[in-house]
């Protein structure tokens, strides 16, 4: 009879200890986890309305935290967690407390949202990241009717009215035809196609540099006689083309 019970004593020392599911998981009770949860939305809320102060959690009814049991996490966990003190995101601003004797915590403009200490509440400040053009007490506590009309007339009068100048008149005669005489042609530029008497590139040279475009030297070209004809000597190797004027282009666009 004796063996039974110290066996079964030894299968009960072998049994792994249940934990005690009481002290919740990563928080030291539900009712810590529901006042923390208050007071990250009253902090949010704070900082969204811009002026709404925001008072502690047990003013809004929420459940105020218990002790947390001596066998659940400690205070110490909770603290390095970010649970139950006033701690700032890694980079941001941190949290500037209000004087001693306060329950009260001023964030920073612009700061994100952090677990206060208990008992602590949130009063938010400005925020300029967040227009409030929609809200119509903020607008019409700096606006009115007279602002509104004065702004208009500031803006009529800073407007300016372009009158529209006349299109410039194209002469009707503008010498020969370039894009015609181009696509007249076949032979490519530097090929001869017309004698030329006693060329020279130096002179050629010279003389086009008083036209100030390709296009021009050659229309003046074609007018006085060329291509047949070189009078100006703006076309010493005779291709029919003066001053390196180029029909290519003219050629390419019509598909040849």
């Amino acid at each position: 009879m004796a063996f039974p019970v110290v066996a079964i004593l030894s299968l009960a020392a072998c049994e792994p200890q249940v934990p005690d599911s009481g002290a919740g998981v990563g928080f030291g009770s539900y009712s810590e986890y529901q006042y923390q949860m208050a007071q990250e939305r009253a902090a949010r809320n704070a900082q969204l309305s811009g002026t709404t102060t925001v008072r502690a959690p047990e003013a809004t009814g929420a459940p105020s935290p218990t002790a947390v049991p001596s066998t659940g996490v400690t205070s110490a966990d909770l603290a390095a967690a970010g649970i139950g003190s006033a701690q700032a995101a890694p980079g941001s601003t941190a949290i500037t407390p209000a004087p001693a004797g306060s329950a009260v915590i001023t964030p920073a403009p612009g700061a994100p949202l952090a677990a206060t200490a208990a008992g602590a509440a949130y009063v938010g400040g400005s925020n300029p990241g967040i227009s409030d053009e929609q809200d119509f007490s903020a607008v019409a506590a700096r606006e009115s009717i007279q602002s509104d009309a004065d702004r208009i007339a500031q803006q009529r009068a800073q407007r300016e009215v372009v009158a529209p100048a006349a299109v410039p008149s194209r002469p009707g005669d503008t010498g020969p035809d370039i894009v015609a005489y181009a696509l007249q042609t076949t032979n490519p530029v530097g090929r001869q196609a017309y004698m030329r008497t006693l060329p020279s590139q130096s002179k050629a040279t010279r003389n086009c540099a008083k036209y100030p475009s390709p296009d021009v030297a050659q229309r003046a070209f074609l007018a006085a006689g060329g291509p047949e004809r070189d009078r100006y000597g703006i076309d010493p190797d005779g291709d029919g083309f003066a001053c390196g004027w180029n029909p290519e282009p003219f050629r390419r666009a019509v598909g040849r």
